[in-house]
């Protein structure tokens, strides 16, 4: 015997209830665990050259193929100038300038960068959270990332990380939440 159409509505209506509230779990697991930065960074130190190791893919950095690197430098006033550089396939050099600042305290890990131009630099929207979630004491491998893990990159004061300090980073980025099964390797030629 068929069951009426109000019966069936709320059949429906319940497992899509259900549906709802497993999914919603679920991205609150992950979603909801708030992302740590380290405690403190210390700028002048963090300043200078940094090679990328890996990276979750994105949409910016689809025409690099290689070499990509990072380089920060203190600009009149106290913000941070940022120079990204990176190969093409076709062996072209690809470069965006921007600027980075600090939010909150001097010794903030939380800063913000951005790539438009400096006139638009009074709109949120350009502004993109660069968060230093793991740096050893050396300042020699750093992981970056933003509160919603959608953006992670692997930096390197050297073009190659010993296979232990990667390991232990991967294992702290997992930890995290991080899937490390994400990131690319990045080439490099020199």
């Amino acid at each position: 015997m068929p069951l009426p159409v109000s019966r069936l509505a709320l059949i429906a209506l319940g497992l899509l209830g259900a549906t709802m509230t497993v999914l919603a779990a679920a991205r609150e697991r992950h979603e909801g665990s708030d992302l740590e930065s380290i405690a403190s960074l210390d700028v002048p130190r963090y300043l200078g050259a940094w090679y990328e190791i890996a990276k979750y893919p994105n949409r910016f950095q689809k025409q690099c193929d290689r070499d990509t690197t990072a380089h920060y430098s203190l600009q009149p006033g106290g913000g941070i100038q940022v120079i990204n550089r990176c190969r093409r396939a076709d062996g072209r050099i690809d470069e965006a300038v921007g600027s980075a600042r600090q939010i909150g305290p001097a010794d903030s890990p939380k800063l913000e960068v951005r790539f438009a131009p400096g006139w638009l630099s009074f709109l949120p929207m350009v502004w993109g959270d660069y968060w230093v979630i793991d740096l050893d004491p050396d300042f020699q491998l750093a992981a970056v990332s933003e509160p919603k893990r959608e953006y992670l990159w692997i930096l390197s004061r050297t073009p190659t990380v010993p296979r232990l300090a990667m390991a232990g980073l991967l294992d702290r980025l997992s930890r995290q939440g991080f899937d490390v099964n994400r990131l690319e390797a990045t080439k490099h030629t020199r």
